[in-house]
């Protein structure tokens, strides 16, 4: 590929890259010293799975990768206790150091159903903000004023609504910055809330002598209500860990509109062939149902495989279109004596979550064949949990529910 074609290629679902031209002499000068670029993009383990919402930020480190560059995968087990303050208008609750590592150990492993393990290199930004001890954080906060802290857009809102801003807010684009400082970074991904700090680090580097990083900013993911951004916290995420049946689910409540930016920014599909589907919705040649599909097809592939998807895009064509599952069935947690079985006697849980009266009446619905498990008809005592399974859809008789495993 041309410099100009790689360019291209790294710059799709970008929202703004600092700059081009900067670039495309960084990528000269790798080819010339034949040296891969260092790309870095930093995650706090603030939740215990990573999200699509993530995936955006790491599906483009796997374009450098495409491109023979260095995939950083920082993980942000200090500037995790601090807490971001990117969009907030208020302190994040603090969080734990054996809450951030245990959920930095999942990273580690997700990580890599997207990024190559050969291009990878997984860092801890306690490598080096540990050792900085008093002497070296008094210097890192000599780095900004008060005032440039303020121009970030949160910290401008609550200083003016008059919101509590706790000092230690402040050290999070200081900590951030300083790492790409540590890393030696050529290029940093971040959302698009992340800029202030991007752009920081870009003039830390310059006070310690370094060329400044490419700044490369991603838009933020709406999650499945298609208005705030994607968070487990909102409830509004699909997880990268999710089974494909309930990841296929989940997929294909995303609204038609918010379905093309999916495609934009969760598959390796080009601007030109989305735009197609688009006009191909708008004229009727496809139903947008038969795209959506297509979609959640795909990203089940990422994350699992093609079996998985089939099996996925099955159970939803069962579940939900033939079968015609109401939005507002019941939703409950499996009973306490019954979780963590691999094995569930169904005439009990029919019974616990109140969908047979007693024991005869669902022993009665068995022998009818008036009881299906995630859109198969079941009529054994016995219900064998299959691996990853996180939910049952219940049917009983007219009735349903949704029970969380």
């Amino acid at each position: 590929m041309t410099i100009e074609q790689q360019i291209e290629y790294l710059r799709k679902g970008c929202a703004e890259v600092i700059s081009e031209e900067e670039l495309g002499a960084k990528l000269k000068d790798c080819t010339k010293d034949g040296r891969p670029l260092r790309v870095k993009a930093g995650f706090d383990p603030t939740a215990s799975d990573l999200h699509l919402g993530h995936t955006v930020l790491i599906r483009k480190m796997k374009h450098f990768q495409d491109l023979g560059h260095t995939a950083i995968f920082l993980i942000g087990d200090v500037t995790g206790l601090i807490g971001d303050p990117s969009g907030r208008n208020s302190t994040r609750p603090r969080m734990t150091r054996e809450q951030i590592l245990e959920n930095a150990e999942t990273y580690k492993q997700q990580v890599f159903k997207v990024l190559d393990r050969d291009k990878t290199e997984i860092r801890f930004n306690s490598e080096w903000l540990l050792e900085l001890g008093t002497l070296g954080m008094i210097k890192l906060c000599s780095s900004a004023t008060v005032a440039q802290l303020l121009e970030r857009e949160d910290f401008s809102k609550r200083y003016k609504q008059g919101k509590p801003i706790s000092l230690h807010e402040f050290l999070y684009p200081l900590t951030q910055a300083q790492d790409s400082v540590a890393l030696r970074a050529d290029v940093e991904l971040g959302g698009t809330d992340q800029k202030f700090n991007l752009l920081l680090g870009r003039e830390l580097q310059a006070d310690h002598g370094q060329a400044r990083q490419v700044v490369a900013t991603m838009p933020i993911l709406e999650g499945l209500d298609g208005v705030q951004k994607m968070s487990k916290s909102l409830d509004n995420y699909i997880g990268i860990n999710e089974p494909a049946e309930i990841m296929y689910r989940k997929v294909m409540q995303v609204s038609d509109d918010l379905m093309f930016r999916y495609y934009e920014l969760l598959t390796d599909l080009s601007i030109k062939e989305i735009d197609q589907l688009k006009r191909d919705v708008a004229k009727g040649a496809k139903h947008p149902m038969e795209v959506k599909h297509a979609l959640a097809d795909r990203i089940v592939k990422d994350f699992h495989s093609e079996r998985a998807a089939l099996r996925g895009g099955d159970a939803f064509r069962r579940v939900v279109q033939n079968k015609e599952v109401p939005d507002d069935m019941p939703e409950m947690d499996i009973p306490q004596e019954m979780r963590g079985h691999d094995v569930l006697r169904i005439d009990k849980l029919l019974r616990a979550i109140g969908l047979a009266n007693s024991g005869a009446e669902a022993n009665r619905k068995l022998r009818e064949n008036a009881v299906s498990v995630n859109g198969v008809k079941h009529r054994e005592m016995s219900y064998a949990v299959p691996d990853g399974v996180l939910e049952l859809v219940v049917k009983f008789g007219k009735k349903w529910a949704r029970v969380r495993l």
